[in-house]
């Protein structure tokens, strides 16, 4: 944040010396209320505490300050706040590109990726490109479309049924599972190999692990984007290419 003068505008409460107001509203370092005391008295008890006089509530009449330790209050805020951001969930819409008539082989690749995708508490982007004469057989698309959502049934819903957008066939599987659950099972699962890889440290790692790299988008050589959504907000859309 900025003034207008070109400086900046400190967001940090005022501590100790930088408190200019004759009196304060004082709490001490167990949340109890000591009352309105002058200012000078309130920085000879935080020397005393051998703590900081905080200003915690500045519009208030005295200002509300307290004693604490300032840098250990900033440490655990920060710590708090990385918590938060790393709890925090976002449901991504991935998606994966078909051809009405695939072959058995290329369909079970991407309903592959389609099942770690769910897993993984994300929605997926199902669309059937029809190319040439194939436009003449939307069936084939939709009869493709409801066999991959019976296959993926037990961890998906149909959230958006399939519907014509142009040359294209589109429809949206839902994950059975949330987000926060499938971040907490990840977890639980990276704590469980790091340990195994601490027991075994010799061991390389092995396909499985290899497969689990997360491919964002898979289609047949064909470039797609992610649509990234937090809380039903588009928050960015990043370029990637693979190929199956």
């Amino acid at each position: 944040m900025w003034c207008y003068r070109g400086g900046s505008i400190s967001t940090e409460p005022r501590i100790n010396d930088r408190i200019r107001v004759p009196e304060v509203r004082l709490v001490g370092p167990s949340g109890e209320q000591v009352g309105i005391v002058p200012l000078a008295k309130a920085l000879e008890l935080a020397q005393e505490y051998d703590l900081d006089l905080v200003e915690v509530a500045a519009s208030a009449r005295p200002p509300v300050c307290k004693l604490m330790d300032y840098g250990k209050f900033k440490y655990e805020s920060a710590m708090k706040a990385r918590e938060a951001r790393k709890n925090q969930a976002h449901t991504v819409i991935k998606e994966m590109k078909l051809r009405p008539k695939i072959d058995p082989h290329d369909y079970d690749t991407k309903k592959g990726h389609v099942v770690r995708f769910l897993k993984q508490g994300d929605k997926v982007k199902i669309t059937i490109m029809f190319r040439g004469r194939e436009q003449s057989r939307p069936e084939l698309g939709y009869r493709l479309l409801q066999r991959l959502a019976t296959d993926v049934e037990d961890l998906g819903f149909i959230e958006s049924n399939p519907k014509q957008d142009g040359r294209n066939m589109i429809m949206v599987l839902g994950p059975h599972k949330k987000k926060t659950e499938a971040m907490a099972e990840a977890r639980e699962a990276q704590a469980v190999r790091k340990a195994e890889a601490k027991a075994n440290p010799g061991k390389s790692q092995n396909a499985a692990e290899i497969d689990e790299l997360d491919e964002d988008i898979v289609d047949d050589g064909d470039t797609a984007a992610d649509e990234g959504i937090a809380e039903g907000t588009v928050e960015a859309s990043a370029e990637t290419s693979s190929q199956v």
